[in-house]
């Protein structure tokens, strides 16, 4: 049984399959995160994994389980599509130390404690962006599709694809190339090609390259043949950078989603806006830095700010993305990436659009818009639900007390226990 796991699939057909269960949820405050409408006492059925019907004249069925959210605001599950699920140290400066010490299975067993931390507090999807060693969290995401731990839905990139040296550079000769347990090395467009068709055949979901980490980058024509050959494999192309002629080719290229870009011109912005490129620009709390051991953190977290400030202004279309990668000691990743909700609301973004931002947008970044990312008939049943309203306050996310996944209940409030 080639690329499958005999002994647990024999184990799983000896199983008789239980009747499927229609679950009736009641929510008071159903949210539409796409438009910001509200719909009041609503019913949602969900069977085998699904949304079967939704409305406020829905029946519920005899027999079906009835979950009461009467009281609550009812929505689907957050998403963040820039995260490193299997990576973090208690410093900044320890990334570059990272691969002596963890193999890629303590990858997987971190990738798996903290998928399991942020399903709990309602991030039901994530697509993490590479450092995984050797393809630990495609690992981690086939367990998880398997069923044999619960978490969220995970697109992970592999290995990341960068010009020689991947994003370490000025590293000693004596050292060797050991980035290349979390990097490809591809320079020229064919180079890129196969470093894509690798990453693919080792079960990549999509491509995320690197194009300005050292003093060289990639040229448009390297781009154009890396967003070719990732379209043509129906995988979607992230790229990393800051800005200057690297960002000039990387908007050209008419890649799908740009990452950080904190040094991005108005112009480039506006370039990102005009080629209907997502942006994802993990604006980074001035406390993580500083905890991280960032000198430069109040210098560095107002650039970031403004970056996102401006790119709303000019009307890019965004995606909530954490880039977290750093684990303090009084925070979980959860608690991490609530933080940045703080910061869109700085840079002047609505709650509305936010909840736009992890939810809707993200969904169509990951090419999953017709199966996630909102609370509709045929869509798979990932919900969230809280006491307070998040259009009012989108720092009630952090009260989330309800979470389902692929039809699965995951946590319920307590009273309803």
């Amino acid at each position: 049984m080639r690329g499958s796991f005999p002994s647990l699939a024999l184990a799983l057909s000896l199983a008789a399959p239980a009747a499927a269960q229609t679950l009736a949820i009641r929510a008071g405050n159903l949210i539409d995160p796409a438009t910001g409408v509200v719909a009041k006492d609503a019913i949602i059925l969900v069977k085998e994994k699904r949304i079967i019907e939704v409305g406020p004249r829905v029946a519920i069925p005899e027999g079906a389980e009835v979950v009461d959210l009467s009281g609550e605001w009812v929505m689907p599950g957050v998403m963040d599509v820039h995260t490193h699920i299997t990576w973090g140290v208690p410093k900044w400066h320890e990334l570059g130390y990272d691969y002596l010490d963890r193999g890629s299975a303590t990858r997987a067993f971190i990738g798996l404690r903290t998928a399991q931390t942020l399903l709990q507090a309602g991030i039901t999807t994530v697509r993490d962006v590479g450092n995984d060693g050797n393809y630990a969290a495609v690992d981690l995401r086939k367990a998880i599709d398997a069923g044999w731990f619960v978490g969220p839905t995970i697109q992970t990139a592999g290995k990341i694809i960068a010009p020689y040296g991947g994003q370490d550079p000025d590293v000693p000769w004596e050292m060797g190339t050991y980035w290349q347990y979390d990097y490809v090395d591809a320079d020229g467009p064919e180079e890129l090609r196969k470093a894509i068709r690798k990453n693919i055949y080792y079960g990549a979901d999509l491509i995320k390259l690197v194009a300005d980490s050292n003093d060289y980058h990639y040229s448009i024509d390297e781009l154009k043949a890396a967003v070719e050959e990732a379209h043509h494999a129906h995988r979607a192309i992230a790229v990393h950078v800051f800005g200057g002629e690297a960002a000039d080719n990387v908007i050209a290229a008419r890649v799908d989603s740009i990452e950080h870009a904190f040094d991005f011109t108005d112009a480039q912005l506006r370039a990102t806006r005009e080629k209907g490129i997502i942006l994802v620009a993990t604006e980074f709390p001035e406390a993580h830095l500083a905890q991280a051991g960032v000198e430069t953190a109040k210098e560095d977290a107002r650039k970031y700010l403004e970056l996102l400030r401006r790119a709303h202004g000019i009307g890019v279309r965004l995606a909530f993305g954490t880039d977290i990668v750093i684990d303090l000691e009084k925070e979980t990743r959860a608690d991490m990436t609530w933080d940045y909700l703080a910061r869109w609301r700085a840079a002047g973004v609505s709650d509305a659009e936010i909840l736009k931002a992890m939810t809707a947008t993200p969904a169509a970044l990951l090419r999953i818009e017709k199966e996630r990312g909102a609370i509709a008939v045929g869509f798979f049943a990932d919900i969230i639900a809280m006491p307070a309203s998040p259009l009012a306050d989108v720092e009630a996310l952090r009260g989330v007390d309800f979470v389902m996944k692929n039809g699965a209940i995951v946590r319920r409030p307590k009273a309803s226990r």
